[in-house]
């Protein structure tokens, strides 16, 4: 496994989402507004075009371009190629995120993203090494990786909103307190990903805990896993055919297994559900005894066919329709 920094590839600034976590039907609404008017995000009129509080809007503009949907192009912004071809109208792969795969997917966009613009998500999901924190002890540890990234120190408050941004964006809320519509407001949590808890007994933090689910990344579908695999390949191995070991994969912190929760025997068995049928994939063991995923193709060609593939109906970007008919077939 390489040794990071915990802060590696991120962007310093805490707190951009204004304390609002992605909502549903956000993605695709930021979408449909930019194709009209790249400006339409600092237009006096954006509440009313998009349907929200004004509080909102600054939010909406922040998780597009965190996920990797939307990019700066002057004073505007801009739809990514990912962003028309997962949203778009007609020929979209999933518009309205109805799908499990798709959250899954703007999950990994999200911290696998170079910069990423969450650090704090970046840190609990690649980096932290138990599975249960304090929302106190985690604020201790951000500031601290905060200071060793060489970072201006963030102040408390900010620490404190950014982590309860994070929870309430993954973590199911207390049934005593949560509205239907807080509920149903919030895509994420359908992952399981975090589970909130009480403040640990006789101890002197009585902040409340929060437990990252390791191994929720089983629930995620093999194709997905396969496609931020092959991804995550072809930016830490090369752009080139070749191969990338199985450890790596599960354990690199920004490797599919530490960012997907899924540990080594799930990814395993999710690659070589997907490599069983697709001719440019293989798992076999190297001289020394390592297991390899071994791809034929650059990785990121691949990558596209996989994705398209977990998409019914999708066209493959490279236009390799018997690979994603093979690999859909057995998904």
């Amino acid at each position: 496994m390489r040794t990071l920094l915990p802060l590696t590839n991120c962007l310093p600034a805490f707190g951009r989402h204004r304390g609002y976590p992605p909502r549903y039907g956000w993605p695709y609404k930021v979408h449909a507004a930019l194709l009209h008017d790249p400006a339409c995000m600092s237009r006096p009129d954006a509440p009313v075009v998009l349907g929200v509080g004004k509080s909102m809007v600054p939010a909406m503009g922040f998780w597009s371009q965190a996920f990797g949907l939307a990019r700066r192009d002057g004073n505007g912004l801009v739809p990514t190629h990912r962003a028309h071809w997962l949203l778009d109208d007609v020929r979209g792969a999933d518009p309205f995120l109805e799908l499990d795969a798709s959250l899954w997917l703007l999950h990994w966009w999200l911290l696998s993203a170079s910069p990423c613009l969450v650090p704090s998500w970046h840190y609990l999901f690649g980096h932290a090494a138990l599975s249960r924190y304090s929302r106190a002890e985690l604020q201790g540890r951000l500031a601290d990786a905060a200071e060793t990234a060489g970072w201006k120190p963030p102040s408390a408050s900010v620490l404190a909103a950014d982590l309860g941004c994070l929870i309430s964006m993954y973590a199911p809320g207390d049934p005593a307190t949560a509205s239907i519509e807080d509920e149903l407001a919030n895509p994420f949590r359908t992952l399981h990903l975090l589970e909130p808890g009480p403040p640990a007994a006789h101890t002197p933090d009585r902040s409340h805990r929060v437990t990252i689910r390791r191994g929720a990344g089983r629930r995620c579908p093999a194709l997905i896993q396969a496609y931020a695999s092959l991804d995550f390949a072809a930016r830490s191995a090369g752009p080139a055919p070749g191969s990338i070991s199985l450890a790596a994969l599960a354990s690199d912190p920004l490797g599919p297994g530490r960012l997907l929760l899924t540990g080594t025997t799930g990814l395993r068995r999710a690659l070589c559900q997907v490599a069983a049928c697709h001719p440019g994939l293989a798992i076999a063991g190297s001289a020394d005894g390592e297991e390899l995923l071994f791809y034929s193709d650059r990785p990121a060609r691949l990558a596209e066919q996989v994705l398209a593939a977990a998409f019914p109906g999708c066209e493959p970007a490279d236009g390799h329709r018997d690979a994603v008919e093979a690999v859909r077939g057995h998904g």
